[in-house]
């Protein structure tokens, strides 16, 4: 099953990008910084998020998961005052705040996840409820059949 949308505009059943969201920083302006990219891979173990956030500290940054398995990276970058003796030329910088979320496959052990921040990237790891394998029980073969007497 794809999880990327096809040409014709239709998607998946299980798309985890749909409810994606921005947050406006104020009367009408959208965030340039709205669009942190984020990466999402599956290990055998976890399902494993890294999102490029530079310059911004971990303290300034927000993991939550919502109740229905929805993963919520948000934050906000502030406006740097300008001094009274500075003049700025040009500010491209994104600021403002950010919002991401993902809804988190049904294989996901919510109660277990764990962030970290190094350089910039943040890394959620969101572990994966181990697969059942089918038990399987033995049948003794005898030696002698009963259709045999």
């Amino acid at each position: 099953m794809s999880l990327i949308p096809s040409l014709f505009g239709s998607r998946s059943v299980y798309d985890p990008f749909l409810s994606d969201i921005w947050a406006p920083t104020g009367a009408g302006e959208v965030s340039s910084f709205a669009n942190a990219q984020v990466d999402w891979k599956e290990s055998p173990e976890a399902h494993i998020f890294k999102a490029d956030l530079p310059g911004l500290k971990k303290e300034e940054v927000k993991v939550e998961v919502e109740d229905g398995g929805i993963l919520q990276i948000g934050g906000e970058r502030a406006v740097e005052k300008e001094e009274k003796n500075e003049k700025w030329h040009r500010v491209e910088r994104g600021k403002g705040k950010f919002m991401r979320r993902f809804r988190l496959p049904q294989n996901a052990k919510v109660d277990e996840v764990k962030a970290a921040m190094e350089n910039g990237v943040l890394t959620v790891t969101v572990p994966k409820v181990p697969e059942k394998k089918p038990a399987t029980k033995s049948i003794e073969i005898s030696g002698c059949s009963e259709f045999d007497k």
